[in-house]
């Protein structure tokens, strides 16, 4: 379960990023979080990734409450999730296979256990005979498959799943959703998806939650009367905002290896300990200003 009680995120003391958020999103719903750039979308993401915490009110997710979770504590919640990037993230010099793996393997999973996983994983998103092949080698759509497959691979209570059908064209975009349907209704997974993409909301009858200004807007099933209200925001915008692409591909692993039993950078894998420690994967600069910190 995901519960936001009265929740509001301020930057630089005076920025309101998000502003007294309540939801609640039971276990085995499948959520769209919709909204322009600058809405706060990325700012909820990273309060339920752990990667920042509330100015005020309280976030719990999957029985943790982020709010006062140890350090040592956060890389077992992050087990319970599984992430989908927009620009999928894989690992480019790890085939489909390792690139599925890593997060296991990092916990100390036992290979034979990482197999059945891994082959469970990829199986159901039908990548079984891409498992040699590397990131450059698959299409767009297969890339995203990937990455489905990676964030599923722990068995998650929840996927987090970031604009993933921004990068692929129309027909692998509904094909994508239909993937993350699939797992919902077959796994019982939690899914959060966030997306500019209206014309797939409308195909599925789902729940849908507004997002502008930091606010919470509309929440419900009414998809005519939700998502009108968005749709000059979203087509006054350039470009669709996602969270910018780390500066280093260590960054992504640094993020994964968050995943395991210590957060002792000295325990990390070499690729993961020369990642740059401030490279953020999870980073919006529509969401939060460019410089300062945070008021706690």
């Amino acid at each position: 379960m995901v519960e936001f009680s009265n929740v509001s995120k301020t930057y630089n003391k005076d920025f309101e990023a998000l502003k007294n958020i309540n939801l609640q999103i039971d276990k085995g719903e499948f959520v769209f979080v919709v909204g322009a750039s600058g809405a706060g979308k990325s700012t909820f993401l990273k309060l339920c990734m752990r990667e920042e915490v509330p100015t005020t009110g309280t976030v719990t997710i999957n029985g943790f409450d982020l709010n006062n979770i140890k350090k040592r504590k956060i890389p077992y919640f992050r087990r319970t999730l599984g992430i989908v990037f927009q620009d999928f993230r894989l690992i480019p010099d790890m085939r489909v296979y390792d690139n599925v793996a890593f997060a296991l393997r990092v916990t100390g999973t036992k290979e034979k256990e990482v197999r059945r996983r891994v082959t469970h994983a990829l199986s159901m998103v039908g990548l079984l005979g891409k498992t040699q092949s590397l990131p450059k080698e698959l299409s767009g759509g297969e890339q995203q498959r990937a990455a489905i497959a990676r964030a599923l691979v722990n068995g998650p209570e929840l996927i987090i799943a970031d604009e993933p059908t921004g990068n692929v064209d129309p027909q692998m975009s509904l094909e994508i959703v239909e993937l993350l349907n699939a797992i919902n209704r077959s796994e019982g997974t939690t899914i959060i998806m966030v997306t500019h993409a209206h014309d797939l909301v409308k195909r599925f009858d789902h729940r849908i939650i507004a997002l502008k200004d930091g606010e919470i807007i509309a929440d419900g099933y009414d998809k005519e009367q939700i998502l009108p209200t968005l749709e000059e925001d979203i087509l006054a915008e350039e470009h669709a905002g996602y969270y910018a692409a780390p500066r280093e591909m260590g960054a992504v692993e640094q993020f994964i290896f968050s995943y395991g039993k210590s957060d002792d950078a000295a325990d990390a894998p070499d690729a993961v300990s020369d990642a740059e420690p401030d490279a953020d994967p999870f980073d919006d600069p529509a969401d939060e200003p460019a410089e300062g910190g945070d008021e706690q």
